[in-house]
């Protein structure tokens, strides 16, 4: 079974890719666009500008083929400005200390302390990588091996970042219509779980599957957080921004997840304990149980008739909550129950 899988595994990523305009079809476009980045910038550096050994061009033009275009734009001026520092470094070391071990080593220690400072970002480590590679070279003393140097990262880091916003700039619709579609379907399952349990009265290990149902919701949510900054980023300077997928279908179910906790919370508390919070009577479980079936259908498909019905139900339940009655737990269990579902129908309004 293990050599089936590593065999029709890589096909399965081409049809995915053929197919599918997702996660796989994004990273052949960018691997791509990263080798055309690499080849383009040692062309240039070799046949137009005839620099001596400009292996920095291609290896700077891969590495700024990033996953968004604003990635790309700051990852030139923050590799460009590590370099370029590197080369000062380097030259200052090569002319100043007689030894070359002691050189580098300066050079490699105040390189890598300059390169901590939080304005260049993961490039940093190529202030003092930049000031050991020339020292090593013997480079440091040659101040035209130097200027070629600092050419040839400007070149391919410059390359390689307009390459990326110009061709098939990169976006992340994929991930967030996925994660839109997972966090719905997870949502409306465990509303529907929820009213089940609602119904059915006492089950204990009914309301700890639901609290594990609630940890994978909790991941999801998680996930979609990180799919809407994804998306975010990825419109700062891109030319095909206004072809994204809008993110708030997402952030509205987001933002489920604060009076979804809560109304698990009080159910689970209403079925595993006797006091201080008792469940309601048949009926307001009826209705509880039947919200939370409706809220699950909104949750999943955003229709508006059926969003009208959670209203009618909110105000039924406010009409129970406010009926005289003998039994005040029963009325706390109700009223713990009724606050986050009216706050769920109150989000899913907002959509």
């Amino acid at each position: 079974m293990a050599g089936g899988i590593r065999w029709t595994s890589p096909f399965a990523w081409i049809v995915r890719v053929i197919r599918v305009p997702g996660e796989e079809r994004r990273s052949l476009i960018q691997i791509t666009k990263a080798t055309a980045a690499a080849v383009i910038a040692w062309i240039v550096a070799t046949a137009v500008l005839r620099l001596p050994q400009p292996f920095l061009a291609p290896y700077a033009a891969v590495f700024l083929v990033q996953a968004t275009v604003y990635r790309s734009v700051r990852g030139w001026a923050q590799q460009v400005g590590a370099v370029s520092v590197g080369v000062l470094l380097a030259a200052a070391a090569g002319q100043l200390i007689p030894s070359v071990t002691v050189a580098l080593g300066l050079a490699v220690f105040t390189g890598l302390l300059i390169g901590s400072w939080r304005a260049f970002g993961d490039s940093g480590v190529w202030v003092g990588i930049t000031g050991m590679l020339l020292i090593s070279y013997g480079s440091a003393t040659e101040p035209v091996l130097l200027a070629d140097r600092l050419l040839e990262t400007a070149l391919g880091a410059a390359i390689g970042a307009v390459l990326n916003a110009v061709v098939l700039p990169p976006l992340h619709g994929e991930r967030l219509r996925t994660a839109t579609s997972r966090l719905a379907s997870a949502i409306g399952d465990v509303l529907e779980e929820t009213a089940h349990l609602v119904r059915g009265g006492d089950d204990p290990e009914a309301a700890e599957r639901l609290q594990e149902r609630m940890r994978d919701v909790r991941s999801l949510v998680a996930e979609a957080e990180d799919a809407i900054g994804w998306t975010r980023e990825s419109r700062y300077l891109n030319l095909r921004r206004g072809r994204e997928e809008r993110e708030e279908p997402l952030a509205n179910l987001v933002s489920l997840w604060p009076p979804l906790a809560q109304l698990i919370d009080a159910v689970s508390e209403a079925v595993q304990s006797e006091q201080p919070i008792q469940p309601p009577g048949e009926y307001a479980r009826g209705v509880i149980g039947e919200l939370l079936e409706t809220l699950a259908e909104v949750a999943r498909s955003g229709d508006s008739e059926k969003l009208d019905r959670c209203r009618s139900l909110v105000e039924e339940l406010d009409r129970l909550l406010v009926m005289p009655t003998d039994e005040v737990t029963t009325s706390i269990g109700l009223g713990a129950m009724a606050l986050p579902a009216r706050r769920l129908v109150q989000r899913l309004e907002a959509d």
